[in-house]
């Protein structure tokens, strides 16, 4: 995938990995302004490509009493406000078939999500949209499987397309990631690792996903080593009081020297 298709995208000629990062779920639109806003900073002034991310509503929960979102349209048009505002591309996932069209609206990345990845009604309808799709390993699922939703994609017209490695269930209740599948991925399409989600506690007693915030740079580090194409970092400036996904968010705080060691880094296994 050729990051200058995708509309607003700047240092789209660097040498750099490209980067989705943003808040997990959007929260309000003052939140998501002030991270666009943060980010954006720090992206500049690495010249990383950026896409902000934020979902627009959450279907996949543990508890019926779990935050889904503040209602679908009007995180949309946040979304929208956003790309707007300081002129970037955004990416959200989407859960049912119907969500493709309507959110295609307001977004430049679909993003299908690793417990939808196999339904195929959803990457096909996100795929007819013309949009980017962003298709997320499924936990349950083998590198080499993933061929299979990136056909999908490009038997339903559309060549715009990224996998995302968001780790695979060790257990009940941890995540690892296996970085041989990243050269395996990166055969059928761009490549995204996805830092904070391999890093998630799933299904605790308590119904909210834990994690492991304090592994980040590490499994960070390791991407950028193994050439991944993209990293997808969720940030939040203010994780433990985050509406969703908080265990496993990065302090917004943290994102600019995190970034600045993972250029340097990424300077020197281009250097080799």
């Amino acid at each position: 995938m050729q990051l200058n298709l995708i509309p607003k995208i700047k240092h789209s000629d660097s040498d750099n990995f490209y980067l989705l990062a943003g808040p997990c779920a959007i929260e309000g639109e003052d939140m998501a302004l002030r991270i666009a806003e943060k980010v954006i900073s720090i992206t500049d002034k690495l010249e990383i490509p950026y896409i902000f991310k934020g979902s627009f509503k959450k279907a996949n929960r543990s508890r019926l009493d779990s935050f889904t979102g503040i209602g679908d349209e009007k995180a949309l048009k946040i979304l929208r406000k956003v790309s707007e505002t300081f002129d970037v591309p955004t990416v959200t996932d989407i859960h049912e078939s119907s969500d493709a069209s309507l959110a295609a609206e307001y977004v430049d990345v679909l993003q299908i999500p690793a417990f939808l990845v196999r339904q195929t009604d959803l990457v096909v309808a996100a795929a007819k949209t013309g949009k980017v799709v962003n298709l997320k390993k499924g936990q349950f699922m083998s590198p080499e499987s993933m061929k299979h939703a990136v056909t999908k994609v490009k038997e339903s017209g559309n060549n715009q397309i990224m996998v995302t490695d968001r780790g695979t269930m060790f257990g009940y209740q941890d995540m690892i990631v296996d970085f041989r599948g990243i050269p395996t991925m990166r055969s059928f399409a761009s490549t995204v690792l996805d830092v904070t989600h391999s890093l998630q506690q799933p299904n605790q007693t308590s119904g909210v996903t834990g994690g492991r915030p304090d592994m980040i740079e590490t499994i960070a580090r390791a991407g950028v080593v193994n050439n991944v194409d993209g990293l997808f970092i969720e940030t939040h400036f203010d994780p433990a009081n985050a509406k969703s996904d908080g265990a496993n968010m990065l302090d917004l705080q943290y994102l600019e020297t995190l970034l600045s060691n993972l250029v340097a880094i990424r300077k020197v296994i281009k250097s080799l």
